[in-house]
């Protein structure tokens, strides 16, 4: 059975992702942030997300190389409560908007290192298929480098991105203006992995 998000046509999709990128670009951009500041305030970071935010782990995403504003949104919705974890709500609790913004800064400029996954080059290429009709790009840009409030995901950890596509279509992850939530409805579970192969291959 097809979602909401399907049975628009490829024109109607195209305008409605378009809108929605549009509403986020509108959101004010940041007046001040100091990235050795954040280099600093990071040693808090390195335990869960590695050093110079490229996570080893895949219960955590990878900062490194992330964009800036999409790093500053987030923090500032675990410290509202607009988006929960267990583990990040109480390290942003007490984050003020100028922390928020040398982190976002710090981690922004730092480099990714590769991940290592061996990704399946069937799902690789269904996921490729897959991340066309529904207009990743329109959002995320070609290779999923990210821009302004569109996080980067290229290069992200497997499980990790498999985890956020299963959260936005159980809605159990909102902070998103119903973007992710209205493409993610029709994925079923082969789509979500083959995405994922996908993504984490564009390194």
């Amino acid at each position: 059975m097809r979602g909401p998000w399907q049975r628009l046509r490829a024109g109607q999709r195209h305008a409605l992702a378009l809108s929605v990128c549009v509403s986020f670009w509108a959101l004010p951009v940041a007046v001040h942030a100091d990235a050795d500041a954040g280099k600093t305030k990071a040693v808090a970071c390195v335990a869960c997300h590695g050093a110079m935010g490229n996570s080893t782990s895949p219960d955590y995403p990878v900062l490194a190389g992330q964009t800036a504003r999409y790093l500053y949104l987030e923090l500032r919705d675990f410290k509202a409560g607009r988006r929960n974890d267990p583990r990040m709500s109480p390290m942003a609790a007490n984050l003020s908007p100028e922390d928020m913004h040398d982190l976002a800064d710090y981690f922004a400029a730092q480099q990714p290192v590769p991940v290592v996954f061996k990704a399946d080059p069937i799902k690789v290429d269904a996921g490729r298929k897959k991340a066309a009709e529904v207009l990743c790009t329109m959002c995320h840009l070609g290779g999923f480098i990210g821009q302004n409030e569109m996080p980067r995901v290229a290069g992200q950890h497997y499980q990790y991105i498999v985890k956020q596509l299963e959260d936005f279509r159980a809605r159990r992850r909102t902070n998103d203006a119903g973007s992710m939530t209205s493409v993610t409805t029709g994925l079923s579970d082969a789509d979500i992995e083959n995405l994922a192969n996908y993504i984490v291959n564009l390194q």
